[in-house]
């Protein structure tokens, strides 16, 4: 993993969750990606789920500074000192760790450590991942900041993209959806339709 581009580092975590500080500002990947740390016994997988931009200080405010410039990288230029001053993180929805015997789609035993490094999943790993749909439990019952709903619509959505028929991979998909929210028809309807965006 050493070789792989860093991402940023886990700053807060849990068995079920960890927050990433990136490296760059603005250089959180998108909502739905995977990621993986490193945990006690192995790998870790999550899924993006929130992103944000902020000032390093806790109740200090971003003020504007743009008025007299014509463009946003303007105004970084003029103001250098911004770099130090905020800083982009992300939050990550656990599904998944890897040990020597193979990769399971459940919660690990302990978290991942502080200060763990952190690195997007390439499209392999993406792929064998998501052969099978297991994880999709844990999404569906997640207890997120933002809908868990637009979040598994992202990530199948990106899923897909690793797969050979990317409409092959999210019809199966919506198969198990359907299956594990058979007695819920309204949110089942709502993941499906984002899956066709």
């Amino acid at each position: 993993m050493d070789l792989e581009q860093k991402i940023g580092e886990v700053v807060e975590t849990s068995n079920s969750e960890f927050l990433v500080q990136c490296y760059e500002l603005d250089g959180a990947p998108a909502l739905g990606s995977m990621v993986k740390t490193r945990g006690k016994g192995g790998e870790i997988y999550g899924i993006v789920y929130i992103s944000a931009t902020h000032s390093v200080e806790p109740g200090r405010r971003i003020t504007v500074r743009g008025k007299s410039h014509s463009s946003e990288s303007d105004v970084f230029k003029a103001n250098p000192q911004l770099a130090k001053l905020l800083c982009s993180d992300f939050k990550v929805l656990v599904v998944g760790h890897s040990v020597a015997k193979g990769v399971y789609q459940y919660l690990p035993p302990s978290p991942s450590s502080i200060y763990a490094f952190v690195y997007a999943c390439t499209p392999e790993e993406v792929k064998v991942f998501t052969q099978s749909l297991d994880f999709l439990n844990l999404m569906i019952e997640s207890r997120l900041t933002i809908s868990p709903d637009e979040v598994i619509a992202a990530f199948l959505r990106y899923a897909s993209r690793t797969h050979p028929e990317p409409e092959e991979f999210l019809v199966k998909a919506g198969k198990e959806l359907a299956w594990t929210l058979s007695n819920d028809i309204r949110r089942l309807d709502s993941i499906l339709k984002r899956l066709r965006q």
